[in-house]
């Protein structure tokens, strides 16, 4: 059959703005918030002491009752000096350690050791704090060790 001449074929009605739905929009969660960075507590070997033991080394008036120089020693010769001095019982209350700074093309192993050391169970019971030597003790390559007092 062929269509008669005077009728066209019926087109669909335009489409009108309202009926147009916008494409659909891809909703995506938001990450969950990051926690903040946890801050790690003090070393208990760095704990805080009195405001006197700090003003005494901060003006270089802190006399140590003993003093351990681990220069030239092997790792293993030194940790075995300082425990003795630490465990030696007689009464002296400040210990400075001297380890050395080290230099750029050899870094000094002995003073990357000491906390490693000081942290072992051992030793961290008889040792309150440790704090940095003022320059006339040997400033960054030497070490005040305060110990605990005696029971």
């Amino acid at each position: 059959m062929k269509p008669l001449p005077g009728k066209a074929k019926p087109e669909a009605p335009p489409a009108t703005p309202a009926a147009i739905s916008p494409p659909p929009v891809k909703i995506v969660p938001a990450p969950p918030p990051r926690p903040a960075p946890a801050r790690p507590g003090p070393h208990p070997l760095g704990a805080p002491l009195d405001g006197s033991w700090d003003r005494q080394i901060s003006r270089g008036r802190l006399t140590p009752d003993r003093i351990i120089d681990l220069h030239g020693h092997t790792l293993a010769d030194a940790h075995a000096r300082l425990a003795a001095a630490i465990h030696a019982g007689d009464g002296a209350r400040v210990i400075l350690v001297i380890t050395g700074k080290g230099r750029p093309d050899r870094p000094a192993r002995i003073r990357a050791e000491l906390m490693h050391w000081l942290d072992r169970p051992d030793m961290r019971a008889a040792v309150a704090s440790v704090r940095a030597a003022h320059p006339r003790h040997g400033g960054s390559g030497a070490f005040y060790l305060i110990l605990r007092r005696a029971k």
